[in-house]
């Protein structure tokens, strides 16, 4: 059983920072890409921002300069630092990791942790 747990999300103001982080636990034999999403209320879920086990980050258009991905590999745990953050970065964010176990290797989602942006 692999869990995804992440923490950080809250309410913040438009300009201020916040930073998520997301911890993989269970019986892990390997992590591959791991990543974060976001949905909006009424919109579909996009991802954000993802990194490879190597540490090669990717972002979308929307938050490049302003996000950090990063992980810590013997913690495998993802973090999200958010910084400028706009009204528009407001919704739920996910985090996805590819995990291999003994059974299969398969794609984990976590719960969700709400962001809102507001003044």
């Amino acid at each position: 059983q692999v869990q995804l747990v992440e923490s950080g999300g809250g309410l913040v103001q438009p300009g201020g920072s916040l930073r998520l982080s997301c911890a993989a636990s269970g019986s892990i034999l390997r992590v591959y890409d791991m990543a974060w999403y976001r949905q909006a209320p009424g919109e579909l879920r996009d991802v954000v921002a993802t990194v490879t086990s190597g540490g090669s980050a990717d972002y979308a258009d929307s938050v490049k300069g302003r996000f950090t991905i990063s992980r810590d590999n013997p913690k495998n745990t993802v973090y999200l630092q958010m910084n400028s953050l706009k009204p528009e970065d407001t919704a739920v964010y996910y985090c996805y990791a590819r995990i291999r176990t003994v059974q299969a290797t398969s794609n984990y989602w976590g719960q969700g942790t709400q962001v809102t942006v507001s003044s």
